[in-house]
């Protein structure tokens, strides 16, 4: 079911200054105040997991791109472009039901992730669980 929340354009630069620049390592987007349009709430050029995470409210749901980057034994680095949707069990209850009925427009519009993440609660979104998911579906 869709919600018939639109993505603003701006979502779809910034995912693309994300995969071909890779100067961003993450974006974070939610919903505008009339819960119309998914918008940018932020990006970071910062490398560190912990400062992305920290941008996942408590009680308030969102959705995120973080470019991850890591070591696969005998290949080298590799990156996965992991697509996040943040649903915490303190967030109210029609937000919840907004992003979990807007997510498919954000994530067809933005071609290229490799990985999705769901969470409820911050274990889900560790970095142990992103880099088990991201690895596991490597080449």
């Amino acid at each position: 079911m869709s919600s018939g929340v639109k993505v603003s354009q701006e979502c779809l630069d910034k995912f693309q200054e994300l995969k071909l620049g890779k100067k961003l390592k993450y974006i974070i987007y939610g919903l505008n105040d009339k819960n119309t349009e998914i918008i940018v709430l932020n990006s970071s050029t910062s490398a560190s997991y912990d400062d992305f995470i920290a941008e996942l409210p408590p009680a308030e749901c969102r959705y995120a791109i973080y470019d991850y980057e890591f070591e696969k034994e005998g290949a080298g680095k590799r990156n996965k472009i992991c697509f996040f949707t943040w649903s915490p069990d303190d967030a109210k209850i029609k937000p919840k039901m907004i992003y979990a009925s807007s997510k498919d427009a954000l994530r067809k519009s933005l071609v290229g992730i490799s990985v999705e993440v769901q969470g409820t609660d911050f274990s889900e979104v560790s970095q142990e669980t992103v880099h088990e998911k991201a690895s596991r579906q490597s080449f």
